[in-house]
């Protein structure tokens, strides 16, 4: 699966995110150490995503203190992003329903030679590199469970013939094969059956008990897992002059309004990097 030297610690103290439409989350404290599995719980809508893309490095944090490994956020998202990857997470690490299984595994180890090696890896010969490739592969297969073998068609299944837990196994696999110390899992049991659910809840397991560090996003958290819940809306703080709306006047809307409109043109311009910085990890941005 990969050389690494394990899992990273993670450590959040007051972690919020605001965006345009205010607050996704905050007062998010956490303490959880290498090869820890972590459940972001919480009903869709209640900024679990953003929290999970804010401890991978793609989003940026925008109050309390944060550290994934010895990299302190928002500072040093690059050096997060170079120990994690992302699996199952819509608008970023979508599968090609169009493509076979064996087609997307190829890509991710084109994609990791070219983009994952050291430069004297890509001087070494290539039948060198394309061994060293296929056994990534292999191996990351394993770790996910998915055996290509029991699929319809082999490696040439379509993605859109995968039933639901083949196609988590296999974006998990996809994000194996860089040997990521911290795994990011977006709607982990989404649409799944209880006994799927579990099944993909023992396959973080063991990804965790091997060493990798395994934030997961769900609806319900597993028992032993350690639990970050979403479920509250965060609220906005009142002003600190105590005014309410109804007590400005049009002159002062009018103000606000500007400045409204200037921070949400500089959170969507912030957004829109990080945005391309997650879809960048497909190699398709």
């Amino acid at each position: 699966m990969g050389e690494h030297a394990g899992g990273v610690r993670i450590v959040a103290d007051g972690l919020g995110i605001k965006g345009p439409r205010g607050w996704a989350v905050r007062g998010i404290s956490v303490d959880a150490g290498p090869g820890a599995l972590v459940a972001v719980e919480g009903p869709s809508g209640s900024g679990r995503t953003c929290l999970l893309l804010a401890l991978t490095g793609r989003m940026k944090i925008s109050e309390g203190t944060a550290s994934v490994g010895d990299a302190r956020l928002p500072k040093q998202m690059a050096a997060v992003r170079g120990v994690s990857a992302l699996a199952h997470v819509p608008g970023v690490t979508d599968l090609d329903p169009a493509l076979t299984v064996g087609e997307h595994l190829r890509e991710r180890a084109l994609l990791q030679q070219r983009f994952g090696a050291s430069l004297r890896g890509l001087l070494r010969p290539r039948s060198e590199r394309a061994a060293e490739a296929g056994q990534r592969v292999d191996a990351a297969l394993e770790a996910a469970g998915l055996d290509l073998e029991a699929l319809p068609k082999g490696p040439r299944t379509a993605v859109r013939d995968l039933e639901r837990l083949e196609a988590l196994r296999l974006s998990v696999a996809l994000a194996l094969v860089g040997g990521p110390r911290l795994l990011g899992i977006d709607d982990t049991d989404l649409k799944l059956a209880d006994g799927e659910r579990e099944e993909a809840w023992a396959l973080l397991r063991s990804l965790a008990d091997a060493g990798t560090t395994v934030v997961a996003v769900c609806s319900e958290a597993p028992e032993g897992a350690v639990k970050l819940s979403t479920a509250e809306n965060p609220e906005e703080p009142a002003p600190e002059d105590g005014r309410t709306d109804r007590g400005t006047d049009r002159t002062d809307q009018t103000d606000q309004a500007d400045r409204t409109d200037q921070t949400d043109q500089a959170d969507q311009a912030d957004q829109g990097e990080e945005k391309a910085d997650a879809l960048a990890e497909t190699g398709r941005a």
